[in-house]
């Protein structure tokens, strides 16, 4: 068994139904600064996780700081291998979440087979997504 902890917004809903041995929070439609909000104190984050996955950026607009929330969530993670699914939208978010896994020495997946929306994976996309993290 995995021992993984799946964070964010749809796409880590996604992701957590082809990889259900891992623990989710996650909410369809939730911008990383709510997420922060409504699951930042959760106790599950206090945990040391082998595999922390987290999928945020996606939904956020021009209200929310998006470096500074997902920094925060990133500082707050107890993991040994972090991976960020990276958004398919939004270069400037895009550049945010690559520029926080530098900075942690994270793992970054990129989205490559995406649906017809051009923002969540096609059911292919969510199997590459599960076979990289490790």
């Amino acid at each position: 068994m995995l021992d993984c902890l799946i964070l964010g917004d749809s796409i880590a809903f996604g992701t957590h139904q082809v990889k259900p041995e891992c623990v989710a929070i996650a909410k369809s439609g939730i911008n990383s600064e709510n997420w922060n909000r409504t699951y930042g104190h959760r106790p599950e984050l206090n945990l040391d996780w082998p595999i922390v996955v987290i999928s945020l950026g996606s939904n956020d607009h021009r209200g929310i700081h998006t470096r500074q929330e997902l920094e925060n969530l990133r500082s707050s993670l107890h993991g040994k291998n972090v991976f960020w699914i990276l958004p398919a939208i939004k270069p400037q978010i895009q550049q945010i979440v690559k520029d926080i896994a530098a900075a942690h020495n994270d793992h970054v997946i990129p989205i490559r087979s995406v649906s017809p929306d051009q923002v969540h994976p096609t059911a292919q996309g969510y199997r590459e997504i599960s076979n990289q993290i490790r």
